[in-house]
Parts: structure tokens; C-alpha cells; sequence
């Protein structure tokens, strides 16, 4: 009888044991399963905060706007921006913009290197998000594309060959009866501007501001109508070129052009954004000489190959 008691003793010992073990092992399957959910809603929390990208189009070929160098060292202390694909960098008064603009949103700055005739084609098709890249405001700019209130003022003004005949000229009427021929950048607003020049000859236009001094330093053209600060930059590493003063009554239509950030059409939100960021940082008409000081710095920063 006795046998029989501890027979059944320990059949029920080893049945509990049985069931204890079972337990043990669904609570570390359901530790192991917390534990995996656990880590995926880290990894989608990780996704959700990750930061976001102000991806910029730009010629990197437009100084002192835009451009191109082969470090990011640059002479005030500051970095260039590594220029996206290549093993460039990118500097010059957008940069400096764009990175003002991210710094304010909390994004990082992406810059994408575009020839300017193609420039807004590459916003169209998703290759970047917003063009800084010192565009002139225009109404049928504005048909196409979105467009901050201005990030730059600019002027517009000629350009001579140091030395010529044409640099006591004061005015735009002065050229009557020279028969100079013109040249400026390809799918600009000055290419217009050049129709109000008396008895001018529109010469070859270029897809560089670079290739219009050119022009005129070898007598391709008599002149070139280009903005200030680029003209600025182009004497400060080119000898031998000389701007006209014009008067500012006798000068182009539209001599002061807006520069403005321009966004893919009807994307309302992201303009919003870019415009909230230019408005909080007090980057306005108002604050022009805010805008010339950081010209002015961008000139003097430039790159001699630029």
C-alpha cells in the first residue's frame, strides 16, 4: 500500500513539474515577443524623429551667390557645404541663406550642383525641393513656380572693357548711335533688359555669368548686363573690366530686381514653412542692409577661381 502511495507521489511530482516547466517557457516566449515589439516601436520612434532634409538646387557656379570649392574651409571660420554626389563643396551668399534657413527649422542642408537653363526642370522632377540659387522674381516665373518675398535685392548694371570709350557713359540713352553689341546669362531677366539699350546688337548670351565678362575682356561684346555683386565679384578676380554708372533716371525699367526662393507650384505648406523661417529669422525688405553686409561678406569670401 505503501509502494502504491509513493508510486502515485511521485507521478503527481513530475506531472507538476511538467506543468511548471510549461509555464516557464511560454512566460520567456512572451518575454522574448515583449521584447521584439519593443524594439520595433523604438525603431519607428527613431524614423518619426529622424531629421529633415532642405534639399537645395543651385548652379554652384554664380559668385558671389554660388560657389564652387574644393574644401569647406572657408576664410570667415564657417563650412562650405558638401555638394551632393560629388566630392565638392559649396559656399557664397545662398549657401549661407539656405544654411540660416535650416538652422532656424531644425533641418539638415543638402546642396544639388544644376546648370541654371535646367534649374527649374530639376525641381519639377523631385531632384531637390526649392531653388536658392539667386533667382529674380518675374510674373512668368510666377506662372510656373511659388515664390518667399525677397531673400536679396539686387541692381542690375553694365559692364565695359577697361578702357573703352563707353566708360564715361551715364546713362542708358548716352548709347544711342554706338551700335554696341550686348551679351548677358541665358533665361535671365536681363536678357529683356537688353532690349532697352539704344541701337544695341543682341549679342551671343551664355549659360555663365563667368563667360559674359569673358566675352567682353576678349571683344566678343562690347558690354554685358549683369547684377552688381556678381559684377563686384567678377572685377575683384578679373582685371582689365569696368562698371558704367548709370544714372537713376536714365537706367533699365526694372534696374532693382526681388530675389526670392522659388517652390514647386500649389506646394502651399512647404512654401509656408520656408517663408515662416525667412520671417522669424527677420530676413525682409526691411532689414536690407542685413541682406548688403552679408553680400558684402560673401564677396570678399569668395575663391580666386571663382
Amino acid at each position: 500500500m505503501k509502494k502504491k502511495l509513493l508510486s502515485v507521489m511521485l507521478a503527481a511530482t513530475m506531472i507538476c513539474g511538467l506543468l511548471t516547466g510549461c509555464g516557464n517557457s511560454k512566460t520567456t516566449e512572451t518575454t522574448d515577443a515583449s521584447v521584439e515589439v519593443s524594439g520595433t516601436a523604438e525603431e519607428t520612434e527613431s524614423t518619426d524623429t529622424e531629421k529633415k532634409v532642405l534639399r537645395v538646387g543651385m548652379e554652384c557656379a554664380y559668385a558671389p551667390f554660388n560657389w564652387t570649392q574644393e574644401s569647406e574651409e572657408v576664410a570667415n571660420g564657417e563650412k562650405a557645404v558638401p555638394i551632393y554626389g560629388t566630392d565638392y563643396y559649396a559656399y557664397g551668399y545662398d549657401v549661407m541663406m539656405a544654411k540660416k534657413i535650416a538652422d532656424y527649422l531644425g533641418w539638415d542642408l543638402e546642396i544639388h550642383k544644376v546648370e541654371w537653363t535646367s534649374i527649374g526642370m530639376g525641381l519639377d522632377s523631385g531632384d531637390y525641393d526649392v531653388i536658392i540659387a539667386g533667382m529674380g522674381w518675374t510674373e512668368e516665373r510666377e506662372k510656373s513656380y511659388d515664390f518667399t518675398t525677397p531673400y536679396y535685392i539686387r541692381e542690375t548694371v553694365v559692364t565695359c572693357k577697361e578702357g573703352s570709350d563707353l566708360e564715361g557713359i551715364t546713362g542708358l540713352s548716352q548709347f544711342a548711335g554706338k551700335n554696341i553689341t550686348a551679351t548677358t546669362q541665358l533665361s535671365t531677366v536681363w536678357v529683356e533688359d537688353i532690349n532697352e539699350i539704344p541701337d544695341v546688337t543682341p549679342g551671343a548670351n551664355y549659360e555663365t555669368t563667368s563667360e559674359c565678362f569673358m566675352a567682353v575682356k576678349n571683344g566678343t561684346a562690347d558690354i554685358c548686363v549683369i547684377d552688381r555683386p556678381t559684377t563686384l565679384s567678377a572685377l575683384q578676380t578679373n582685371d582689365g573690366l569696368k562698371i558704367i554708372e548709370l544714372d537713376e533716371n536714365d537706367t533699365f525699367s526694372d534696374a532693382f530686381t526681388n530675389v526670392c526662393i522659388g517652390v514647386r507650384e500649389g506646394d502651399t505648406e512647404f512654401l509656408n514653412t520656408i517663408q515662416g523661417a525667412l520671417d522669424a529669422i527677420g530676413w525682409t525688405e526691411d532689414n536690407k542692409a542685413e541682406m548688403d553686409k552679408m553680400m558684402d561678406e560673401a564677396i570678399k569670401l569668395q575663391p580666386s577661381a571663382n
